[in-house]
């Protein structure tokens, strides 16, 4: 249960570190003039965020189950 738990805080740590570099790289380079921050905050939050949070729980869990 606690490598679990490690691994589910490594995961919200991934989600909120991409969704916030994605939102600031997609606001600054998109070409997409009239609804840019929608466009950011969307891709950033349901596409983004949930590949950061797999990413980061699957080396989180590696991670605490190899070394400790």
């Amino acid at each position: 249960m606690k490598n679990f738990g490690i691994a589910l805080l490594c995961g919200i740590l991934g989600y909120v570190i991409l969704a916030s570099l994605s939102y600031f790289l997609i606001g600054k380079l998109s070409s997409n003039g009239h609804d840019r921050g929608v466009e950011a905050s969307m891709t950033s939050i349901f596409v983004y965020g949930p590949i950061g949070f797999i990413l980061m729980f699957i080396a989180g869990y590696v991670w605490i189950k190899n070394y400790f």
